[in-house]
């Protein structure tokens, strides 16, 4: 697998912009780049992330759907970034100390099976729903089937 893939980009609605530098700047540490009135521009793990001013009610982004996956269910849509183990428990232990309303705890997924993950969901400010995870070994956990 090609470890040096391009980072991609996506752009995600929010109702406010000062709560969304406030999660994804200040809680997630992601820092800002490019900036206007109405949107704004934030380095995701090497990716860039755009959090656009629209019309969305506090915390209804998202579609609302979910599809069950290993006893759970996960919100569709729903994005995220792939981290190494240290970085992911590190990341679920700041989120648990800042009080985050979790969709799904952070727990262990398929455990003992091909593509055992740990994982965690939760809402930004205006409800765009983000999955986080780790694999021991991402090389062979990624795509296991």
């Amino acid at each position: 697998m090609d470890r040096k893939l391009p980072p991609f980009h996506l752009a995600i609605p929010v109702h406010d912009l000062a709560g969304a530098r406030a999660f994804y700047g200040g809680l997630l540490g992601c820092p800002e780049g490019r900036s206007a009135p109405r949107w704004v521009d934030f380095n995701l793990y090497g990716h860039q992330l755009v959090c656009h001013l629209a019309s969305v009610q506090p915390g209804r982004a998202g579609s609302g759907h979910h599809n069950p996956v290993d006893g759970h269910e996960v919100p569709v849509p729903h994005f995220g970034v792939i981290l190494d183990r240290a970085n992911w428990e590190a990341l679920a232990a700041r989120l648990q100390a800042a009080g985050t309303t979790f969709l799904i705890e952070p727990h262990v997924r398929f455990r003992g099976l091909p593509g055992e993950q740990a994982t965690m969901f939760f809402l930004d400010p205006s409800g765009n729903a983000l999955e986080f995870k780790a694999f021991d070994d991402i090389e062979a956990g990624l795509f296991a089937t």
